[in-house]
Formats: C-alpha cells, sequence, structure tokens
C-alpha cells in the first residue's frame, strides 16, 4: 500500500536522488520534466556517433551516493562502473605542465619539482583540511531552518574550523608560496560559480576532497548516474514523464496540493518537491502573489553564479590529454575579475578541455575523440550579445586550445560541434540568468540564509537541487535530497502518530460512554 502520492518537478540529479529515496521507502513517486532527456545540466548530449554530457564531466564522493542506494536496498555500484581517475586533471600554466595526484607521497614529489619548498604546505593543508572537514561535514547533511540551529552542537564544534569571513585564496595563501600552486587549489571556487577572492574560506574543503577522495568518471559519463536513480525509480513503480512541463503548482489553503499540466489538466498529489532551477521555478510555477518570500523583485535582489560557454566536438583523431586539462589564463587574477565583477569577456581566458577518450571508448567511435570545452563567463546580468560575440567567442577559443601542442590543427578535426552560450542555458535549460551554477554561495546566501529544504511559503512543498541548503555541486545535491526527503518521511510519520493517538482517544471515549 502507497504511503502517499508524490509530484517531483524536475529530473535533475537531486529530483532523481528525491525520487527514488521516497519510491523506494513505499511512496507512489510522479517525476514531470520538461526536456527530452533525464538529467537537467547532468544530462546527455548525442551528436551523430559522439556524446557528451552536457554540464559536470566528473564525479567526487561516490560513497555518498551509494549511501543513497544502500538505504533504498540496491547498490550504485550494480548499475555503474566507476573510474578512479589519477591524475586527477592535468594543469598548464604556459609551459608548466602539472598533474596532481591522489597519492599524498608523490603529490609531495611533483610539487618540490615543480614549486620548490611547498611540499611540506601540502602535507599541512592536507591534515588541517581532514579536520575542518570532519567537523563541517554534518552540516551539508542536516537542514537548518531557524536561527536556534546555528547554536546545535555539531555548528559550535564546527564554528572555529569553517573560515567563513576569511576567502578560499587568503587560506591557501596560508599553505602555499607559489601563485601557480594557491591557483591549483582554488580554481575549485568556480564549480561555486565565485570567484575565489570572494569565495568564503569554508570551500577550501572542496580542493582537499578531489586530494582526498579522488575524482570518478563513470563509464558512459556522468548521466549514467542519473539512468542509474531512473533505473531504481521504476523497479519500485515511479514513473519519469519526460517532455512534460508543469505549468502551475497547484495551491490550496497555503498547501501544495498538486501540479496543473500545460494542457489544463489537474492532478492532486500529498507532496511536490521542486527540483527545477531555483529562481526560474519561483518565477514559473506560481501565480503572481501566491509567494511573498520569493516575489520575482525578490529573486531578482539576490546573487547569483557566474556562467559558462560551452563547446561540444566531435574530433575525427584520437587526442593525447588526460581526461581533464584546464588551462590557465597568464593573468589569472584579472581573468576572474572580468568573469565576476566587470561583466566582460576575457581577450585572456582560462578554458577547461574534458577528454574522456583517455579513460572511456564508450563516448566516441573508435580512434576519434568527444571533446568538451568550457569557459567560465559573466552570466546574463552583463551586457553581453551573445548573438553578436558568440563567433567570435568561438574562435579565441578554438585559437586557445590550438596553442597546446596536442590540439595543433584541431579547428580542421571537427566533424561535429555544437555550443551552448549563457543565452542557451536560460533560454533551453530554464537557468536564471544563465547562472550555470545556480544561487552564489556568499555568506548571505548559506545554510539558513539559503532557501530551505521544506519550503517556508507553502506546506508539503519541497526542495532539492543546488538552490537550497547545502548547495550546488552533485554531492551536495545528493544531500539535499537526502535532507528533504527525510524531512518529509519525518513529518508523514509525525502525522500518522496524531492521527492514530486521535483515533485511540476517540475510541477510548466511546467505550467509556458505553
Amino acid at each position: 500500500m502507497s504511503r502517499g502520492k508524490i509530484a517531483v518537478i524536475g529530473a535533475g540529479p537531486g529530483g532523481l536522488a528525491a525520487a527514488m529515496l521516497l519510491s523506494g521507502n513505499g511512496y507512489d513517486v510522479t517525476v514531470y520534466e520538461m526536456q527530452q532527456t533525464i538529467g537537467g545540466r547532468t544530462s546527455r548530449l548525442e551528436l551523430g556517433d559522439y556524446r557528451f554530457d552536457l554540464g559536470p564531466t566528473f564525479f567526487m564522493m561516490p560513497h555518498l551516493l551509494e549511501e543513497i542506494f544502500q538505504s533504498v536496498g540496491r547498490s550504485l555500484y550494480d548499475y555503474v562502473t566507476m573510474i578512479d581517475l589519477d591524475p586527477l586533471y592535468r594543469l598548464q600554466f604556459g609551459d608548466t605542465d602539472f598533474r596532481p595526484t591522489r597519492n599524498q607521497e608523490e603529490m609531495v614529489d611533483r610539487i618540490e619539482m615543480l614549486f620548490p619548498g611547498n611540499g611540506a604546505g601540502y602535507r599541512r593543508f592536507m591534515r588541517e583540511e581532514e579536520e575542518k572537514f570532519r567537523r563541517v561535514s554534518p552540516l551539508l547533511q542536516r537542514p537548518f531552518r531557524k536561527p536556534w540551529d546555528y547554536v546545535a552542537r555539531d555548528v559550535l564544534a564546527a564554528l572555529p574550523k569553517l573560515h567563513a569571513t576569511d576567502s578560499v585564496y587568503n587560506r591557501l595563501s596560508r599553505y602555499f608560496t607559489d601563485e601557480r600552486l594557491i591557483y591549483s587549489f582554488t580554481f575549485q571556487a568556480k564549480y561555486l560559480g565565485m570567484s575565489p577572492w570572494e569565495c568564503p574560506g569554508t570551500f577550501t574543503i572542496l580542493s582537499f576532497l578531489e586530494h582526498r577522495y579522488g575524482l570518478h568518471h563513470p563509464v558512459g559519463g556522468v548521466n549514467r548516474i542519473c539512468h542509474a536513480m531512473a533505473q531504481v525509480i521504476a523497479e519500485y513503480g515511479g514513473v519519469i514523464h519526460t517532455s512534460t512541463p508543469v505549468e502551475r503548482v497547484l495551491i490550496r489553503n497555503g498547501e501544495a496540493v498538486g501540479v496543473e499540466l500545460p494542457d489544463g489538466e489537474r492532478r492532486e498529489y500529498d507532496h511536490v518537491v521542486i527540483n527545477a532551477d531555483f529562481a526560474t521555478a519561483m518565477n514559473t510555477l506560481f501565480q503572481p502573489g501566491d509567494l511573498k518570500k520569493f516575489a520575482p523583485s525578490k529573486l531578482a535582489e539576490k546573487k547569483y553564479s557566474c556562467s559558462t560557454y560551452m563547446l561540444y566536438l566531435g574530433v575525427n583523431r584520437k587526442v593525447s590529454l588526460p581526461h581533464h586539462t584546464i588551462l590557465f589564463a597568464d593573468d589569472y587574477r584579472s581573468n576572474v575579475k572580468d568573469i565576476m565583477s566587470n561583466g566582460a569577456l576575457s581577450s585572456d581566458a582560462s578554458v577547461y578541455v574534458h577528454n574522456p577518450a583517455a579513460n572511456d571508448p564508450t563516448l566516441a567511435p573508435e580512434g576519434k575523440s568527444a571533446l568538451y570545452v568550457l569557459m567560465p563567463v559573466p552570466n546574463m546580468t552583463a551586457s553581453i550579445d551573445w548573438r553578436d560575440k558568440e563567433a567570435t567567442v568561438r574562435e579565441s577559443v578554438l585559437a586557445r586550445l590550438e596553442r597546446l601542442p596536442e590540439l595543433a590543427g584541431l579547428s580542421g578535426d571537427i566533424e561535429v560541434e555544437a555550443s551552448l552560450t549563457p543565452a542557451g542555458w536560460r533560454d533551453q535549460y530554464g537557468v536564471y540568468r544563465g547562472a550555470t551554477f545556480n544561487l552564489a554561495h556568499s555568506l548571505d546566501q548559506m545554510m539558513m540564509l539559503r532557501p530551505h529544504n521544506q519550503f517556508d511559503e507553502l506546506r508539503n512543498c519541497w526542495l532539492v537541487g543546488g538552490g537550497t541548503h547545502p548547495g550546488s555541486g552533485l554531492p551536495t545535491i545528493f544531500e539535499s535530497a537526502r535532507i528533504s526527503a527525510g524531512l518529509l518521511m519525518k513529518q508523514d510519520r509525525e502525522t500518522a502518530s496524531r492521527l492514530r493517538r486521535g483515533w485511540r482517544l476517540t475510541e477510548e471515549g466511546k467505550g467509556a460512554r458505553a
């Protein structure tokens, strides 16, 4: 017997994880996805015989998702083959080629060879960040809804290690003296769409997590994880509707009671879980006046991440690059300032290249390569006309790539290609302002100050994904699903318990009257 009916809006990784948890715990779950395929920003793009991850291209801390699978009687590894990458990535600073590894002894040797005198700082970083992560981790696994949540024991234990009023760059400067090495441990702030000079120092744990737990590649691409969750949902009787947008969340007496589809059909549910891009969902899924805290004018005042310009290239030769390569701008600080503060396109930009054929032959025909190229750029608040600028940006990115000997002549080897601009992220994928990494992770938009997992403005409405606590990035998105699903089930247990007590009291009263 079903424990209740759930509508999940959006089949991104957070929505799928929540749907898997709820269906595995006896709920009747229906997922609505507006795109033709599942995954949201973690979906797959196919160009002829080439396949690409649309957004995220690596997976950290798979053991967290394995815990979610195990909680519903499944194992991630029965559905997905995972490759542990070594080196983690290639970082290119001019002529300096730095390839970090998880092997700490080998890492010290590589640091000392390229950045003499910094090996001890690396050891100290790993030791101190281990303790920091141990204290911060519990805060990423539970909700923050009320001010008194901040005085809980785990928060008080973490406070001395949070470094929230410092910056990622300043924190890393305490460990390393070479600017290039500092950048090697601060560029991860881009995963949050933020500048390392502005990103709270708490997030030095991102680079630590890479070096401690590694980077993993699911064979077939990161989107395989979404399909694994979808398979489990189906095994438990859940249904996923693709090409099926939701027009409105139905509201009755301050409670979410279902969804309305574009054809006017109304379907009632006991709970509604929202996984769509947060600001877009608030602007489109509710009638004017339904919301006060997240009205359009208030959403416009919030801070949002940068965006990305994407190229997906099917190349008719094998490319001898590692799985991940980052080409740093000669003046990295100016490049970041252009993106985050100036709203400008840098003439000297940093570029990321994903070459999964280095380890996974399933994404391109034999002897060929599926290259994914990403350049961080300002979001749509910048006055950049992408219809006018895109061709120029494409040529500059390809010229930057062709400066690498391994990619010389790349332009002539492209068989198929597609691109995605900030305008494309907004218009094709519903990403507010094209802010690829969602709400920024500034101090005033973290923990209790981030939209809550249990939606404040409506009962029986829940948020999952990068726009709620604990934030963006796949591991934290999965944690958001675990938190929200847990709160939902706890509420239902408490409601059922109150009803049982009420029934018993009623029956006892009848007996006394008899």
